[in-house]
């Protein structure tokens, strides 16, 4: 009898401690929710500590910090530099830092950085072997309990930018992972029509799973001794790796998302006069990630990239300011720049910082404390400011990713045969919609909220997704049924999940938009359709439609280009060819803006405010404080802009929060020079 109910003890004392882990887990992420949600935006950068710095330079870099009003820095935590080959472990460097931080109230950002090699700068993104997580596992023990008692810890960064390029990483342990997902999940022969499956997307299923599953292992591990900071990931080169990144289901591990967007590194889809727009789309994507969650940019472009990086690139101080803007305006909590003081060792030595060498302050570091000091006079409005919806949404489809990354078998040419044909024919749209002012939602197919009730001035578009599961289409119906208008372009459902061609085997999509393709012809790199009187670049490929149910839309030759049809109280507008990409050929979306203010004219109505007409190379974004609206916009072109907004309530009264020294708005007209980024309140 004693020995059952000590037995019976000792369940409830285990039930009642996963109860508690379980409770405590869910107080961090209302915590979180609480410090970030409401807080005041803030702006830091990447301390790298290495071992030969002294003391005394550590210090500087805080100080500077501190007189440049950031707040938070974030800190590569090397095992490789706090033990050695007999596990005898030394934090002493890396306590000079946090001490430092103390002193001077800047909060820290730790990322575990576990044992690799000392020239490998990005780290590794999977562990290689069973022993091997067991030695990650015992980083993490002995990093978090050593520093969880410093005030100046703000949290943990699970991992050095996630994400391989699509890659399973040849070693045992991501072998025997696919291996025990495959019996979970067997991969398939046939279609369910029958039809054989000779490409499949098993190998992405997998490593989407796989990346989860390690991220979520490692914060696991954290809370193990510490769940009372942030957990955070940073994402990186969105545009090519988003395919890899399921975040919703991070949400439920992370406290706050992040990402890395080094223009040298991350823009290669864009040309420098675009930095502005690359910048406002990454960052679309992650706040769409983020859902719930608040969301900051881990990493940003501090510096010189002498030899390190794609594209070589010192940012002027006015892009400096261009991005915190952006990132502000589409409700970021915080911006770090990689990195504050160059490293000395190995690749990217002496490179990315804003101090030069002599740790005296670079015009860039002195711009983006001019901005830190911006937000924080003003923490009351930007710390309640929220993005504006403007209820379009691009959506893409990781299947689209993952067919066109094994369709592309070399470069060619045309730019819908090459790698990142299906992204940029998004971002065409996206940049099209910019230059009217108007700031697009960027989401994966999963982040779209399909549960409502009503839809009726809302647009989805799809451009160029040529991969889309059969499990889209109710979600589809539902949504335009629902009032939505939903804008279809390109080879967008040419194949299913399985890369099953359904123009052949059963258009699944048929009712929904109307009839089916009847075949597509290679034109030309860019040629020119006729849609309701407005002539719109097209690229490559033309479809031709037979309709059913919808109308058909006929161009200047006859042909049955699209159709329009009408689907309970909504509407779809199918074109399958490439609208979104040959206007973005062309660098001209005026005939495609001309095509969306009419199609988008009730989700348009309803905003704010808008460019009265498109201009070529300026964005704006908008937020909500309260009864104030924010303006952010920004020029990108060699000659001063005189812009005139079109508000939807009348009577707004502007104060320019940035610069100090602008003079030029007057009413809803304003001025804005080259390269600069002018922030209004209207009241």
């Amino acid at each position: 009898m004693q020995r059952t109910t000590t037995f019976f003890l000792l369940i409830l004392f285990f039930v009642s401690l996963g109860w508690e882990r379980a409770n405590a887990q869910q107080s961090q992420k209302e915590d979180s929710k609480i410090v970030y949600q409401n807080s005041v935006p803030f702006v830091g950068a990447q301390v790298f500590i290495e071992p030969g710095q002294t003391k005394e330079e550590i210090d500087t870099w805080f100080k500077r910090l501190k007189e440049n009003h950031m707040t938070v820095c974030r800190i590569r935590m090397f095992e490789s530099y706090m033990r050695d080959e007999n596990y005898n472990w030394d934090f002493s460097l890396f306590d000079q830092a946090f001490e430092a931080a103390d002193k001077y109230g800047i909060r820290v950002y730790a990322t575990l950085f576990p044992y690799t090699a000392k020239t490998d700068i990005g780290g590794f993104k999977f562990p290689r072997d069973e022993e091997h997580l067991k030695s990650i596992a015992t980083f993490i023990e002995k990093l978090v309990s050593h520093f969880k008692s410093y005030e100046s810890l703000a949290g943990w960064v699970l991992l050095n930018e996630p994400g391989t390029g699509g890659s399973i990483p040849d070693n045992t342990f991501s072998a025997q992972k696919f291996s025990e997902w495959k019996d979970e999940h067997p991969v398939k022969e046939y279609g369910e029509k029958g039809y054989p499956v000779l490409v499949g997307f098993s190998e992405e299923r997998f490593l989407l799973d796989y990346e989860t599953w390690f991220l979520n292992w490692i914060s696991d591990e954290i809370k193990k001794y510490d769940t009372q900071h942030d957990i955070h990931v940073n994402s990186h080169a969105i545009f090519n790796n988003c395919a890899e990144y399921n975040f919703p289901k991070w949400r439920k591990f992370l406290t706050s998302l992040g990402g890395s967007a080094h223009a040298s590194w991350h823009f290669s889809y864009f040309s420098r006069q675009q930095y502005a727009v690359a910048m406002s789309a990454n960052s679309e994507m992650i706040f769409s990630g983020a859902g719930s969650l608040p969301w900051f940019m881990t990493e940003l472009q501090g510096g010189n990239n002498t030899y390190s990086g794609g594209t070589p690139l010192c940012p002027t101080k006015e892009e400096i300011a261009q991005w915190l803007w952006i990132i502000f305006a589409t409700q970021g909590k915080g911006a770090i720049f990689w990195t504050l003081n160059p490293r000395a060792s190995g690749i990217e030595a002496g490179e990315w910082a804003l101090l030069d060498f002599q740790d005296n302050p670079s015009d860039r570091m002195t711009e983006a404390g001019q901005v830190a000091q911006t937000i924080q006079k003003n923490a009351s409005l930007f710390a309640k400011a929220k993005k504006v919806d403007s209820h379009i949404s691009i959506l893409y489809a990781r299947e689209s990713l993952w067919a066109e990354s094994h369709m592309v078998i070399h470069n060619s040419n045309y730019e819908a045969r090459n790698k990142g044909g299906v992204m940029k024919s998004a971002l065409g749209y996206f940049e099209a919609l910019s230059e009217m002012g108007v700031v697009p939602n960027l989401k994966a197919f999963n982040e779209f909220n399909f549960s409502k009730s009503n839809y009726s001035d809302e647009t989805i578009i799809l451009s160029h997704q040529i991969s889309l599961p059969k499990m889209y289409v109710d979600s589809l119906e539902n949504f335009v049924a629902k009032g939505g208008k939903l804008i279809v372009d390109g080879l967008t459902a040419f194949y299913d999940e399985n890369m099953i061609n359904t123009m052949k085997t059963g258009f699944d999509f048929e009712q929904l938009f109307g009839g089916d393709v009847s075949e597509f012809k290679l034109v030309d790199n860019i040629f020119k359709l006729d849609i309701d009187n407005t002539v719109i670049p097209a690229h490559l490929w033309k479809g031709f439609v037979k309709a059913e149910d919808g109308q058909p839309l006929i161009d200047q030759h006859s042909d049955a280009i699209g159709i329009r049809n009408k689907w309970g109280k909504g509407e779809v507008i199918w074109v399958p060819s490439l609208l979104g990409l040959g206007s973005r050929i062309e660098k001209d979306y005026t005939p495609l803006q001309k095509f969306l203010k009419k199609e988008n004219s009730q989700s348009l109505a309803n905003l704010p405010v808008q460019f009265q007409e498109p201009r070529k190379n300026v964005l704006m974004k908008i937020m909500q404080s309260g009864n104030d609206l924010i303006t952010v916009l920004v020029n990108k072109n060699s000659e001063a802009q005189t812009i005139t907004l079109d508000f939807h309530r009348k009577g707004q009264v502007p104060k320019v929060i940035f610069p100090a020294s602008h003079e030029s708005v007057s009413g809803n007209k304003l001025r804005i020079l080259p390269e600069e980024t002018l922030v209004i309140g209207w009241k």
